[in-house]
């Protein structure tokens, strides 16, 4: 399992490229060309889409969900004709998902520079190079044509990733591309100790197909369960590899509990109801229903209506130059939220300077905040983040902060009350609004939702995405869930001497003007449940602002704080500031069979966990909820349809809700 906890972060590093007079790319290192310098598309095409057949497996629909992994993404060349060819091929209603590691992923410039060698591709190729991540350590999530294809790039060292993929998925690939450079010029890449792992996370009667034929290759990866054949080489190459998977191995020893793996695995659910209309709930049902499930989408008040409701709001990142998990989550997610958004802006259901705008944001850093460290770690990344001292702030920002801070050039603001009402237009979502409170049941092998007002749902999977209300769930009842109050203040755009052109994050958050009026945000009280608005919150918004912009002060200490309008909700968080994102556990099965662990807390139970079938939960996303619901929801959605997750393992266990009972089984035991 991917553990990085209080590692040191940095970028990962890079392919170095050297290009040949034929304008192939060479790796610098490696000492080996990407693709063939005679035909390049040929030799893929041969090499791994015939090699696996992919032609006829298309066609034949098999499966909802075709799955391809990858050893070596390198220019992405394999990908581009594997979903050109899905295109042409597939039937409809089928997904296709491609599963890639690449521990020397290319620099955009030469990834461009690559594809663009083909002009068959270039539409391709252009979506890949708009989603390709940055070198961000982790698995990094696309979703394109419409959600129709997911492209899981995993910047990783290819043993690290196979073995998560082999510990989360259950075996769920169908058809391998082995394409690393030359075993003699990159023996990482094909050392024995990754073909068990590619056995395990293969579904039976997975195909691989390589390019070598290398005897030690064979013989490895016989020796973990392949039939191995020979085929003529592509070009003056004399021989290659194909083959199918024989025999399953049986999994390792465990070497953690592995409680956020489901003892059954659910399949694809054919229905599903989502309880709650805020961000968390609108993306967890456009999630579902980009996989073809009908979701119904159920708002005890009005969509957006409760923490969701603010006229704006701040894409949030955590940066550290340490790992963690609620690091590695932030900017995971911010990333993946950034790819979502941009969608949204240019499909047109979100309009620029209305409903929100990716302007960019200015992270204004406290003395305890580390910018060295920060900055070191950042190195050449500028596309992710900068240190900036504060007057070069202004020249991005419009306004000049106290002090030095981050730049966050993908960054902005959004209008979540529009990101709801875009995302719940989805085809296959239906909402109900102002369904008042909603009761659960299981009956039948099903789950019937009743509403307080409306008609009983019958359906296969349901999410709680319900706030602070997630816990009045009988299921979910133990769930350890904070509320937090926070103030907006709702200021005219006149109030202020000069107008911000980026988002501005300081103790609270300024955005550019939306119709005439900017949002201030926002205050925080933890467990004050009172929504009322007070004019001292105002008072203390107006405060924070003006010590952020000291130039501002004047102005703002002349408003007048009887006349501001606002808003006051209560946000949903969780006692370690992470979400709560997965399935709901059986709590008194668990009490049982983990009880080991409140007398050893690091023993090893090899027993997966015991969860209501068919029952998620989606919440605690405290004050960035725009920027970590996009992931959670598509975490849950993966689950749900019993797909690999679009994060690694380490944070599948970060996020699971069920984290704290595991922890108060091991308190208990410490206390004794």
């Amino acid at each position: 399992m991917i553990n990085r906890d209080n590692s040191p972060w940095a970028p990962c590093p890079q392919a170095q490229i050297d290009w040949t007079a034929a304008a192939t790319p060479r790796s610098r290192e490696f000492g080996d060309i990407y693709y063939s310098a005679d035909d390049g598309l040929a030799e893929s095409r041969y090499v791994f889409l015939e090699g696996n057949c992919l032609a006829e497996r298309f066609a034949e629909a098999e499966t909802r969900v075709f799955r391809v992994g990858e050893l070596g993404f390198g220019t992405g060349l394999n990908f581009l004709l594997t979903w050109q060819l899905f295109r042409e091929c597939a039937v409809p209603g089928t997904r296709l998902h491609y599963w890639s590691c690449e521990r020397y992923p290319l620099r955009r410039e030469d990834l461009r520079r690559a594809i663009g060698a083909w002009p068959v591709l270039a539409p391709l190729a252009g979506q890949l190079e708009a989603l390709y991540p940055l070198p961000v350590p982790g698995q990094h999530r696309c979703l394109m044509d419409d959600g129709r294809v997911l492209l899981d790039l995993c910047w990783e060292d290819a043993g690290d990733a196979l073995e998560d993929l082999a510990a989360g998925s259950g075996g769920c690939i169908d058809a391998w591309y082995l394409d690393g450079f030359a075993p003699a010029d990159n023996a990482a890449m094909w050392r024995p100790a990754l073909w068990p792992a590619l056995n395990r996370a293969s579904r039976p009667g997975a195909t691989f197909a390589t390019f070598t034929a290398a005897g030690e290759v064979r013989r490895g990866l016989q020796a973990a369960g392949f039939a191995v054949h020979k085929r003529p080489g592509f070009g003056r190459k004399r021989d290659s590899l194909g083959g199918i998977l024989d025999t399953a191995s049986a999994p390792p020893t465990a070497t953690v509990t592995p409680w956020e793996q489901a003892a059954e695995v659910q399949g694809h659910p054919d229905s599903a109801v989502v309880i709650g209309g805020g961000l968390a709930g609108c993306m967890t049902a456009a999630a579902l229903a980009r996989r073809g499930i009908p979701v119904t989408l159920m708002e005890r008040n009005s969509l957006a209506s409760g923490g969701s409701g603010n006229a704006q709001g701040v894409i949030y990142t955590r940066l550290s130059h340490r790992h963690s998990p609620l690091t590695d989550l932030s900017l995971t997610s911010y990333l993946f939220a950034l790819r979502v958004y941009s969608r949204l802006f240019a499909e047109g259901a979100l309009r620029r300077g209305v409903d929100g705008d990716l302007c960019g944001c200015f992270q204004m850093e406290g003395p305890q905040t580390r910018l060295a460290d920060v900055g070191s770690a950042l190195r050449d990344m500028p596309q992710l983040a900068s240190v900036m001292l504060r007057d070069a702030a202004a020249e991005h920002c419009g306004l000049t902060p106290g002090a030095d801070g981050i730049w966050l050039p993908g960054s902005g603001w959004l209008d979540p009350r529009a990101v709801c009402s875009a995302l719940a237009l989805t085809g296959a979502v239906t909402v109900i609004e102002q369904c008042g409170a909603v009761s659960l049941q299981r009956k039948n092998g099903r789950w019937a939702v009743t509403p307080e007002k409306g008609n009983t749902c019958s359906a296969d999977t349901v999410v709680i995405a319900a706030g602070n209300d997630s816990n009045r769930f009988s299921e979910l009842d133990w769930l350890p869930l904070r509320p937090v109050r926070g103030q907006t203040t709702t200021l005219p755009a006149a109030a202020l001497p000069e107008g911000p052109t980026a988002a501005f994050c300081h103790s609270g958050y300024l955005a550019p003007a939306r119709l005439g009026e900017y949002c201030l945000g926002a205050t925080f009280a933890p467990g004050d449940t009172d929504t009322a608005l007070r004019a001292e919150d105002h008072r203390d918004n107006l405060l924070a602002l003006s010590k952020a912009v000291p130039a501002w002060s004047a102005a703002l200490a002349a408003v007048d704080v009887g006349a501001l309008g606002g808003r006051a909700e209560l946000r949903c968080a969780s006692p370690d500031y992470l979400p709560m994102a997965g399935p709901v556990p059986v709590r008194p099965a668990w009490q049982q069979r983990y009880a080991g662990l409140a007398d050893n807390a690091r023993r090893v139970i090899p027993e997966p966990g015991v969860y209501h079938p068919g029952l998620f939960v989606n919440t605690a996303h405290g004050s960035r909820g725009l920027t970590t619901t996009p992931l959670a929801a598509e975490l849950v959605a993966a689950l749900a349809c019993g797909e690999p997750a679009p994060v690694n393992r380490s944070l599948v266990r970060a996020l699971a809700p069920a984290r704290f009972i595991i922890r108060d089984i091991i308190r208990c035991g410490t206390r004794q």
